[in-house]
Parts: structure tokens; sequence; C-alpha cells
């Protein structure tokens, strides 16, 4: 997918390397408010799954967010009583903001979070982050509507879990399943760049973080999970629905309206192949052909029924020339945001002037077909000069392909990094988050970043431990 702006600068994705002493490759993030019964036993059986089986370094931050009750103290106990649990206390509500604050934060690699109800089966933890570490995806997230996914749980909510993927699936054109499963991860240098984009700090967070991942050219790896609904659970089903649709508004508005600038960040995160310069070998030709031909379906019923209408009070040449006119306009629109892939209003007047200029060969094609059928016959029916226009469009067709592709739209190289002087920021340039305080006992706080300079793509994680100790001992 091309953009007119350059690309992000952000390194290719690579094997995280091991972790130096005392840095986490994992932090789990436990969002909480008002959970002084469950937070507990969740974050010590989340601290003992991780200490027996995951062969990393990790850390569990548990993330309260203005909470009224004795979640605080509980808190505060567990991050006393265990070695590698912290706590992050936030004067103001809101699960989003207090993601967002803790992973703007943390030095960990990789950022993780889960529901404190621990609904999510921990088998499928290590899956879910394993893609991350490897270098293979940008975000995982657990899914309980994939097919080999097992889930318990009432029919009302899997009717509304179901019904707000298909709203997302069909206003903002969503490729994942579950886009509120309390369950995800993300590397934290995609982080640094998508969060401050995320406006939601609430239970819409997830979805916006995924819809911008997803539009900004990430991978997002998916995991089955085993669920179990929490009938406990302190979640307002009509307030948070009520939500998310404003903010699936909000965010559909941005995307059409090009105000998110995601053309700057498409597809900086790893080598992609079509990124390549490679000679022998058409980029995107069958994609584009695909396209090119259900948009020339499309605009060619547009233009039968825009000429047909014209026709009641026009002649044929004018009604040919007005409909021309009108579908290779939107025919033109179409092309250069689903065939071509080029996002942003960059450009946009001089594609169009460009597709003006293939609309004249259409229209010398069309004009002198109407023309060649108006010598040969005084006096033709409607069918014909439907039949005649559409063999013309055909030929048309072909040969604007050929010229959108080759002239409108050509393929370039990949743009090198723009120096900050024409005005076009790096991906690295945008900045952190303001609206969210500080938390100034976080290692990214006191010391250098550890991973800012990954060289070796091919470093393999190694066990903080050794299979000779005993897993406390690592602690």
């Amino acid at each position: 997918m091309r953009t007119d702006s350059s690309p992000g600068s952000l390194p290719a994705r690579e094997h995280l390397p091991a972790a130096g002493a005392g840095t986490p490759v994992l932090d789990v993030v436990i969002p909480v408010y008002n959970e002084e019964k469950d937070l507990r036993p969740c974050v010590l059986r989340l601290h003992e799954h991780l200490t027996r089986t995951f062969p990393y370094a990790f850390r569990i931050t548990v993330a309260d967010n203005a909470s009224t009750d004795a979640t605080p103290y509980v808190a505060s106990r567990l991050a006393a009583d265990l070695d590698r649990v912290r706590s992050v206390r936030l004067e103001q509500k809101g699960r989003g903001r207090a993601l967002r604050t803790v992973w703007s934060a943390s030095d960990a690699p990789v950022l993780a979070y889960m529901d404190v109800d621990l609904s999510t089966d921990l088998n499928a933890l290590l899956p879910l982050v394993a893609p991350l570490i490897s270098g293979h995806s940008d975000l995982a997230i657990g899914s309980r509507l994939a097919r080999s996914s097992r889930v318990v749980r009432g029919a009302k909510r899997e009717f509304i879990s179901r019904t707000y993927n298909l709203i997302l699936r069909g206003s903002l054109q969503a490729r994942f399943s579950d886009a509120q499963c309390g369950f995800k991860a993300i590397r934290r240098d995609v982080a640094r760049v998508l969060l401050p984009l995320v406006e939601d700090t609430g239970w819409f967070f997830d979805t916006e973080m995924l819809v911008l991942a997803e539009r900004a050219g990430c991978r997002i790896h998916e995991v089955p999970v085993d669920w179990v609904d929490d009938p406990d659970s302190t979640v307002h089903i009509v307030k948070t629905a009520t939500d998310d649709l404003r903010g699936v508004w909000r965010v559909g508005k941005a995307l059409a309206t090009g105000s998110l600038p995601l053309d700057r960040l498409a597809r900086p995160f790893g080598d992609d192949p079509r990124d390549r310069d490679l000679t022998d070998v058409p980029q995107g030709l069958a994609r584009q052909l695909v396209g090119f031909c259900v948009v020339g379906v499309l605009s060619t019923l547009f233009y039968l029924l825009l000429y047909s209408g014209f026709r009641l009070f026009a002649g044929s040449q004018l009604a040919n020339a007005f409909a021309l006119l009108v579908s290779a306009v939107a025919n033109t629109a179409a092309n250069r945001r689903l065939t071509f892939g080029v996002r942003g209003r960059g450009g946009a007047v001089r594609h169009q002037a460009q597709g003006l200029v293939v609309f004249g060969i259409g229209l010398a094609l069309t004009s002198g077909s109407l023309a060649a059928l108006s010598a040969a016959t005084t006096d033709p029916d409607h069918s014909t000069e439907l039949a005649v226009l559409i063999a013309a469009n055909l030929a048309a067709t072909v040969l604007r392909f050929l010229l959108f592709r080759a002239w409108v739209f050509p393929d370039e190289p990949p743009a090198q990094d723009v120096p900050h002087a024409t005005g076009v920021p790096h991906a690295t340039d945008v900045p952190h988050p303001t609206d969210v305080p500080l938390i100034t006992d976080m290692p990214s706080a006191r010391h250098p970043d550890p991973y800012r300079d990954w060289s070796d793509a091919t470093v393999r994680l190694q066990p903080v431990r050794s299979a000779d100790t005993d897993p406390r001992d690592a602690r």
C-alpha cells in the first residue's frame, strides 16, 4: 500500500535480544477499579503461572485507576510481598488511560494486559506474546470468536459481542475478529507510535488502537482462547455499548475525512516484501487488477444509470458526455483509494486532472462509437446504443487501467527519510501523551533505554533460568 507521504522510520521487526539484568521482556498490566476482592487471587495465580511456565523475565503491574475501596492497599501489599510485581496509582478513572500510562512508561519490549477476573485461560499467554518476541507480529489479541475457541457465556453477551464486531466490520472495515476480549499484547516500539493517536481513555481504547494499527499496516496475530464469563462482572453493558458506538462514529469520521496522520505510519513496521524493489515482478498487479475490475463494474453500472437518466432530456452525445464525466470523477476517486492504495488528500487534485485526461480518451472512444452507430442507422433503438457503449467502454477500460498504472498512479521506489525541514514529521517524532501523569518509579525514568538499538535481527532469547535451578531461585 503506497501513500503520498513518506512512511515512518521505525526499525524492522526483530527477534528481541535477551533482556539485560533486571529488565523484563514482558510487562503484564492488570487495570483495576474497585477490585479488592478479586485482585489478590488474580495476581497470585498469574505470578505462579508465569514463574512456572514463562521462560523469560517478566513483570506484573497493577494499574489502579481511582479505586475508592481497599484496592490500592491490596495492590501495595502484593507489590511488597511478591518480587516482579509493582503497583501504580492513577487519580482518574478509565481502563484505556491506565493502559496508556503504564505502557508509555514501561521499559519492557513486549507489553500486555488482561482483565482482573482472568476469564481467559492463562495457557494462551505464551502463544499470545511469542509472535511479538519473534518479530513476526506487531500486536496480538485473544479471540473468543475464533472457530477453535472454547467459550462459556450467556446468550446476551454472545449476541452483544458478535453484533459489535459486525458493526466494526461494516463501518470501519475491521478484519480482526474480537475487539473487546481483555487479553492483548503489543510491541513497545509499535505502542509508542500508536498510543498518542488513541483518544479514548475507557473501554473503546482497545477497538480504537486495533483499528488504527490495522490501518497503519501492522500485523495483528489472533489467538483462540478458552474463556469463561464472569457472572460478577462490574461492566455496565448499556453504557459501554453506547460509548463504543460513539467511538465508532468518531473514528469512522476521522478516517473518512483523513484527519488522522496514518499516511505517515503506513507499513513502517517490518520488512514487507511488497516494498522491495523487484525488477522482474510487477508489484501488486494481481490485486490491482481485481480492484480495478470491481471498481470498473460498479462504475459502468453507475454510468449506464446516469446515461439513461440524462437521455430523457438530452441527446445521446450530450447524455454520454455528462454521464461519463460524473462517473469518471467517481471512478478515479475509487481507484485511487481502493485499487492503488493512495490515502490522504495529497495529490488528489492532480490525480483527478490526470483522470480527466483519461476520461477524454474514453469520451473519444464512446463518442466515436455512437457516431459510427448513427452513420450506420438513422434511428437506432436504446438497447443497441447501450450494447455499443458497453463494447466501447470495455476497450476504454483496458486503456484506462494501463494509463492509471503507468501514469496516474505509477509504482515508485520506497521513499527515503524526509528531512525535518520539509515539514513532514518522522513516525518516531510523534510526541508522547501529555494528558497522563508521569510514573517516576518506572525503570525507564531512571535508566537509558536498553533496547534503543537492536542491531542483531537473529539473536535468540535465552531463558533467564536454567533447568537445573528451582524456578523461585530466579527471583
